[in-house]
């Protein structure tokens, strides 16, 4: 392991301040806790899903939050804002439909982003899946899953599901999520 001397002076978010909305405070320098964690994921790349579920209609969101759990059993989790227009039907379902999107597909993440957006009409190609979890056509790979805990956690819950079913076989490269953008994986 080598050691970088170089790292610059830490931070302490706990003794800041409350700031702006641009996570600033009176203070130089000082940035609220909320901000610093918003400004430091910013600088984390992460791979876009969407998860869905079946109420009396369908629903979905984007999701950057996707993380494996464990292997055996094989378990994964991701977390819902419970203000999400989707945590109603989350919070209720059984399964959860688990997808992960390839570079070509940033409209779909774009319109399962957006706020009062008709996610699942005419532009969105999707059918009934297993447990009748809806499935989105064209990903790299989608997963049905049980839902085993929902766990709170802020103004989010943590959402575990147990993989039952999918197929990882779809074509493509990875779709990702930087600075506040969808982007494609490059060398």
């Amino acid at each position: 392991m080598t050691a970088t001397h170089d790292l610059g002076s830490p931070r302490f978010a706990a003794s800041y301040p409350s700031a702006d909305s641009a996570g600033h405070s009176g203070s130089a320098g000082a940035i609220d806790p909320s901000a610093l964690l918003r400004s430091a994921f910013r600088r984390h790349a992460a791979g876009v899903a969407v998860i869905t579920a079946h109420g009396e209609r369908p629903v979905g969101f984007t999701a950057t939050s996707l993380t494996s759990v464990a292997a055996e059993p094989p378990l994964l989790s991701f977390g819902v804002g419970t203000t999400s227009s989707s945590w109603p039907v989350i919070a209720e379902a059984a399964h959860v439909g688990v997808h992960v999107l390839g570079e070509h597909q940033r409209e779909l993440a774009a319109t399962f982003a957006r706020s009062g957006a008709d996610r699942f009409g005419p532009g969105t190609g999707w059918r009934r899946g297993p447990e009748g979890v809806p499935l989105l056509d064209g990903v790299l790979a989608w997963l049905v899953c049980r839902v085993v805990a929902r766990i709170p956690a802020g103004d989010h819950h943590v959402v575990i599901g147990e993989v039952t079913a999918g197929d990882p076989a779809g074509a493509g490269s990875p779709l990702l999520y930087h600075q506040g953008r969808f982007n494609a994986l490059r060398d």
